[in-house]
């Protein structure tokens, strides 16, 4: 009797609080262990934007030098604030100076299985492969 290896999706939540302690490099390196094991990541918050350019330059380097990695697919969802009135603004503005970036959702994932995302002010879609 044969083994067939079975191949599916997986989606690894991960709390902000799980790199929030981390310093850059570390939550980066931490990203890419992730995805490099074929796992999406959903990620509570977002990355700051010096560490998402940083991590699809690492994926950049990596392609081509990993067999079979192609590169990442990288999305981030947050409310939409620009309607909204002043006392609302405030008081989102507080709370994310007191929580930091936890009000997004960041979708991350390799290119070999996320085909496509597609975002909208409201939505986020993503096609996998």
């Amino acid at each position: 009797m044969s083994k067939k290896k079975i191949k599916g999706l997986t989606l690894q939540f991960l709390p902000y609080s799980e790199i929030a302690k981390l310093n850059s490099i570390e939550r980066i390196k931490k990203l890419l262990r992730i995805i490099l094991d074929h796992k999406v990541v959903v990620l509570q918050g977002k990355l700051k934007p010096e560490e998402e350019t940083r991590l699809i330059e690492d994926t950049m380097i990596m392609i081509g030098n990993i067999k079979g990695f192609k590169g990442v697919e990288l999305e981030v969802i947050s409310p939409d604030t620009s309607d909204a009135g002043f006392f609302y603004k405030m008081k989102f503005g507080l709370a994310k100076a007191l929580t930091g970036q936890q009000n997004a959702l960041t979708i991350i994932g390799p290119a070999t299985i996320v085909k496509e995302m597609k975002k909208n002010p409201k939505k986020l879609e993503v096609m996998m492969r």
